[in-house]
């Protein structure tokens, strides 16, 4: 998969360029109405929701600003926090703040990337993207995605495979 450069690039681009891993990137047009980001993507991209995946936030301890994790998921699926967590070896995992996940990343909600994130945080990946060639990921801003092996989106955030879908 060759790369597609963009006239822009963000955080996102950037850290896997510098990491030489390939990916194609998707532009579409985003509407402020939307009522869920990861399901505008994959109507706009033309693929199911199961090969389109979000990036959450979870905080996995008592200093809810700290201890943040990313999660991510097929946007046709709901993130089970009680599986998220113990592939993070905790008792428990909730939704972090939106402010946080905001400040920690980098990116503004809808437009999270799990690639580039201004603090790097500990990742799992829902082990339903292996049966797939190539998943689609925030690429960093809403209307933007990459199109990446799920295997190169592992290698770029160090990220654990997990069945963390419920």
């Amino acid at each position: 998969m060759g790369k597609k450069k963009q006239s822009a690039s963000t955080p996102a681009t950037a850290a896997l360029d510098a990491a030489g891993i390939s990916y194609v990137a998707h532009s579409y047009a985003h509407s402020d109405s939307a009522e869920s980001y990861g399901a505008e993507a994959a109507e706009q991209l033309g693929v199911s929701g199961d090969r389109v995946f979000k990036t959450l936030m979870v905080s996995t301890g008592a200093n809810a600003a700290e201890d943040l994790a990313v999660a991510v998921v097929p946007v046709a699926a709901m993130l089970d926090l009680k599986a998220v967590g113990a592939a993070l070896g905790k008792k428990r995992a909730q939704m972090a703040d939106k402010a946080a996940a905001q400040r920690r990343s980098g990116y503004v909600l809808g437009g999270i990337s799990p690639f580039g994130q201004r603090q790097r945080a500990t990742t799992v990946i829902d082990s339903s993207a292996q049966q797939f060639q190539t998943v689609f990921i925030s690429g960093g801003r809403r209307g933007f995605s990459l199109e990446i092996a799920p295997e190169d989106a592992v290698a770029a955030t160090s990220a654990l495979w997990a069945p963390i879908t419920s």
